[in-house]
């Protein structure tokens, strides 16, 4: 597995084939801050889908929402809350895990390819465990 690290637009997905764009989301309805603005800013659908099922958002689950022809959006619900509570940010890597690998399902249907307090050295392992036969990029923007 290839993990690629670019600086730029993750709105704007490189390479061929088909796209998914991955993000952590909440499990209490919130959205409206981090990479969800760049998402709201380019397609509506995400955060309309987001918010239609606001009301029953569980850890682990992902949605997949096409915004475009080739380009899906995935809303991963691997949050707890919005805030740090008791020194614990609220990242679930437990439900990372779950949505990383309901992504390679979706990456291998497909053939292609913050906020939340995280880690990355405790993410990309993650993604790696979950995505092996998969080419990934990961975006950082521009300082």
């Amino acid at each position: 597995m290839a993990i690629h690290y670019l600086t730029g637009d993750a709105t704007a997905p490189i390479g061929n084939g088909n796209k998914l764009i991955a993000h952590v989301c909440n499990d209490v309805g919130a959205w409206g801050a981090g990479f969800v603005l760049a998402i709201s800013k380019r397609w509506p659908q995400p955060q309309a889908e987001y918010l239609k099922s606001a009301h029953s958002l569980t850890l682990g689950e992902v949605s997949f929402i096409r915004v475009e022809s080739g380009v899906w959006v995935a809303n991963m619900i691997a949050q707890r809350g919005i805030r740090t509570l008791a020194g614990v940010p609220p990242i679930r890597y437990d439900a990372l895990n779950l949505c990383l690998g309901k992504l390679a399902v979706k990456a291998r249907q497909l053939q292609g390819c913050g906020l939340a307090g995280g880690k990355w050295s405790s993410v990309e392992p993650l993604i790696r465990e979950a995505l092996l036969e998969s080419e990934v990029f990961v975006y950082d923007l521009p300082r």
